[in-house]
């Protein structure tokens, strides 16, 4: 006996649904600017108008001659730049850091100016939207973009128990949502922040569930056919 189940539908799958009574409402929240924690590569670069100074300092902060330097944030907050004192960046906002260091480096050079960046601006990728680490290309960045990057999602997804996993300060947290209503934007589970894992689950019931399409329907039925034929023949025998 060939029974079809059910098929992959729009108020199943589909995203951005705003008349779907059955989704939960999401309530919107502030966006949070992302604040340095331990093991964040910090980035910086000094501008001043003593370009001697300038360009011996900014030497030093290169690897390579094409390969900038990055300093990791250490277990006590503080990050190790040369010809200066530590300096305490854990918990502060990339502008905030800039200002810090910038003082520092006032100490030496009266008119310096910072510009401060990290290089692990990446979040990574698994489950049933594909599976790799990719670049944050600015600070907003939502969670549609960044599936985006990595490939659609495949509707054999659970959209329904979408996970981010965010390192916080006092430990790990997943945040768990459904992706499909319109309420997400704005709200704690739209923006994507540098080191999450965005993990995407197989839907339990995806085994029963076929596309709903003709070219999957007809290859389904083909399929059948083919074993109900071959066991007829072979009960022949």
């Amino acid at each position: 006996t060939l029974t079809m189940t059910s098929c992959y539908n729009y108020r199943s799958v589909g995203l951005l649904q705003d008349k779907n009574s059955s989704l939960p409402k999401y309530e919107k929240t502030d966006f949070e600017v992302y604040k340095l924690r331990v093991n964040d590569e910090v980035i910086y670069r000094l501008i001043s108008s003593d370009e001697t100074i300038s360009r011996l300092i900014n030497a030093d902060n290169l690897n390579t001659a094409t390969n900038i330097m990055s300093y990791r944030v250490y277990p006590d907050g503080t990050i190790d730049l040369p010809f200066v004192k530590k300096v305490k960046v854990e918990g502060l906002t990339l502008k905030e850091a800039a200002i810090v260091i910038e003082n520092r480096f006032k100490e030496l050079i009266p008119d310096a100016a910072v510009k401060v960046s990290i290089m692990n601006k990446n979040f990574t990728v698994i489950g049933e939207a594909g599976v790799g680490v990719y670049n944050i290309p600015r600070e907003k960045f939502t969670i549609y973009q960044a599936l985006s990057m990595s490939g659609e999602l495949n509707n054999s997804a659970d959209f329904k128990r979408v996970k981010i996993i965010r390192e916080k300060y006092d430990g790990t947290e997943v945040l768990e949502f459904d992706i499909r209503p319109t309420s997400i934007i704005e709200s704690k589970y739209y923006y994507v922040y540098p080191n999450d894992i965005i993990y995407i689950q197989k839907s339990s019931s995806s085994f029963y569930k076929i596309e709903n399409n003709w070219g999957s329907f007809l290859g389904l039925i083909s399929t059948s056919l083919s074993l109900f034929f071959t066991v007829l023949y072979y009960n022949k025998l």
